[in-house]
């Protein structure tokens, strides 16, 4: 029946949950600089451990708010992941063993708890394997999955399945992964104003998925790349005195806004004279000002000579943030905190694949 040809996701509307990156005029994170690597197993750990400070619920709404690319740019990076995994032939061992009529019900069950990132990708990658297979899915993007929780069901060819079982797990597992580990930072930051954004470092050709899954977390989101926001960090003035870094960064905003269409306009700085001397030109000129590995004490004259100078610039802290230190820099008064860490450096969350009917039939020719 044509009906059949379809996949059926029946506990969410995913394709509400497509494209808005950045929230308001400027809802973004820089690639701040994550000191003091931490392996996978202490980060597993951290997360693990914290009974008294639970993982926040991230609402619908707030995935709502973020936007995948179009299925068109989906479908082609899911094209090349799939022929990473199958080559030209496909799954020899598959059409070997197993009869191209069986026909089985699996389940993609979490192995770890986590935040859920990534269920469009799997509903495509079923339509572009095999569209006769059907997958319902059990829980949405940006909530949360206990340890052994069933998240989704598909039904159809065991071969089609087992084609794209590891692809899938895989994005799965990053995906949500950086969900989780977001939603981490998310949590210690609660009753703050300060809010957590993601940075360019990210995974060669899985940014706008991995920025995605930020948003999945309770996370924002920084500029996309460097061709849709104006950002001069430390490189671009550096041997300039204050006062002249901020003449030459007025000049520049105000070409690169006639230019192009800019989201934002933003200057790192790492001392408090060159945060006066930015926060003295015109109002407008910037959005909202980096403050690149200050101390606490820094921090909080930051925000002190950002009030009295010009209120209407968003501060946000990076550098050396981790789920340690982002409480304490939250609390001195910024506006947002970005995190290297959640994209560089997120745990996977484990997804497994069970099997629950699966005659054994002998391969046909």
């Amino acid at each position: 029946m044509a009906w059949r040809k379809r996949v059926h996701i029946k506990k969410c509307n995913h394709q509400l949950v497509f494209k808005k990156l950045v929230a308001g005029d400027f809802a973004a994170n820089n690639a701040g600089k994550y000191a003091g690597h931490m392996c996978e197993r202490t980060i597993g750990r951290m997360l693990n451990a914290r009974k008294e400070k639970p993982f926040r619920q991230v609402s619908h709404r707030s995935a709502l708010n973020a936007q995948l690319p179009a299925d068109t740019v989906l479908k082609k990076l899911l094209k090349n992941f799939l022929h990473e995994d199958l080559g030209s032939v496909g799954d020899v061992t598959s059409n070997a063993m197993i009869s191209a009529r069986s026909k089985v019900t699996a389940y993609v069950v979490a192995r770890t708890a986590g935040v859920l990132a990534g269920a469009r990708l799997v509903e495509l990658l079923t339509i572009m394997v095999q569209p006769a297979l059907t997958v319902r899915a059990m829980v949405r993007d940006g909530e949360r999955v206990r340890k052994g929780q069933k998240v989704f069901c598909i039904s159809g060819s065991l071969r089609s399945i087992l084609l794209l079982e590891r692809t899938m797990l895989n994005l799965l597992g990053r995906l949500s992964g950086v969900a989780t580990f977001t939603n981490a930072f998310v949590t210690e930051v609660q009753g703050t104003k300060a809010r957590i954004r993601d940075t360019r470092k990210t995974t060669p050709g899985l940014r706008a998925l991995e920025k995605y899954a930020v948003v999945c977390g309770g996370g924002v989101s920084h500029r996309a790349g460097l061709f849709d926001a104006f950002l001069a960090k430390d490189n671009h003035v550096a041997g300039l005195t204050p006062q002249r870094m901020a003449h030459d960064i007025h000049q520049a905003i105000i070409a690169a806004r006639h230019q192009y269409k800019l989201k934002f306009a933003m200057v790192e700085v790492d001392t408090l004279d060159q945060l006066d001397a930015l926060l003295r030109l015109p109002n407008g000129v910037i959005d909202a000002i980096l403050l690149d590995n200050m101390s606490l004490i820094t921090l909080r004259k930051a925000v002190a000579l950002r009030d009295r100078l010009a209120p209407r610039v968003q501060l946000e802290a990076s550098g050396g943030v981790t789920l340690k230190t982002v409480a304490a820099i939250a609390q001195c008064g910024v506006d947002f905190v970005s995190v290297g860490a959640i994209t560089h450096s997120a745990p996977q969350i484990d997804f497994a694949m069970d099997i629950q009917s699966a005659p054994r039939k002998r391969a046909s020719s």
